[in-house]
């Protein structure tokens, strides 16, 4: 019986015939043969797997033009939008609604602060949408107003089954007021008005609210997909609005003190003397 040398990949043992053999074929293999496997059977899978590699390979190289779209840069405004509000409002959900057009009924809570990014067409303007999920648990709050700050518009969202996610919606909004800029634009969702049967928070006092704090309301549903397109839609216009009216305001104020300027050229063209 002859004896058995260890491979220098130390992961099988070969005869000394076979350890030739094993260097001698093919030398650039990146594993060994298995223990009673040929030479023969393995430099048949490696092809094999060079072949899925290079199909991989294609496979990747057709899917970079999507891939590029969804990176694609060309647009004219990106806005920074957050929703905010207790935990199990529905704010992730409200989300993948939005953004994916999907629903899960399993409540898994956000931990910290989540993303996604959609890109809509309003007023002839290709707008990009940076949409922050915010955890609503105390303890991620300090972690949730630090992304406050450049957002240009707010969803605050309650559950119209909870009572305790309503009466928060104040304290929502004095974090909005200290953490964020004085032009955010902010909506009021009473979110899951599909469980009527459960409400506890009649619609009029989600109106109510939203008129005392200036802000615009919606009640909506993630699940049967009520209302979710129209708010999104609703604040991007109010932003764009805003928007507008600043730049104007800038154009007004820069004409005026271009008018200012030539009134005191003059002025001080006639009270020279002309001797």
């Amino acid at each position: 019986m002859m004896r058995k040398h260890v491979c220098v990949c130390r992961l099988c043992l070969w005869s000394r015939k076979g350890l030739k053999e094993h260097f001698l074929v093919n030398t650039s293999w990146s594993f060994p043969p298995s223990r009673g496997e040929t030479i023969t059977d393995f430099k048949q899978g490696t092809e094999l797997d060079k072949k899925k590699k290079m199909a991989s390979n294609e496979s990747r190289l057709q899917q970079q033009p999507s891939q590029k779209d969804a990176a694609d840069q060309n647009f004219d405004y990106m806005f920074k939008l957050l929703i905010i509000g207790n935990s199990s409002v529905g704010k992730t959900s409200f989300l993948f609604r939005y953004a994916d057009d999907s629903f899960n009924s399993a409540f898994v809570s956000t931990v910290g602060i989540d993303f996604k990014v959609k890109t809509v067409f309003r007023n002839d303007k290709r707008i990009k949408l940076q949409i922050w999920d915010t955890a609503g648990q105390e303890r991620y709050r300090t972690i949730t107003t630090a992304y406050y700050r450049g957002a240009m518009g707010f969803l605050l969202m309650y559950d119209i089954t909870n009572q305790d996610s309503f009466s928060a919606v104040q304290d929502w909004s004095t974090q909005i007021k200290t953490y964020s800029w004085d032009n955010a634009q902010v909506i009021l969702v009473g979110n899951k008005c599909d469980l009527e049967d459960d409400r506890l928070i009649p619609t009029e006092d989600g109106q109510r609210l939203a008129e005392d704090l200036g802000f615009q309301f919606f009640e909506a549903s993630a699940k049967d997909n009520i209302n979710v397109k129209q708010v999104f839609e609703r604040l991007v216009d109010v932003i764009c609005d805003k928007m507008n009216e600043s730049m104007e305001g800038d154009d007004n104020l820069t004409s005026n003190h271009r008018n200012q300027g030539l009134k005191d050229s003059s002025s001080e063209s006639n009270g020279s003397c002309a001797c």
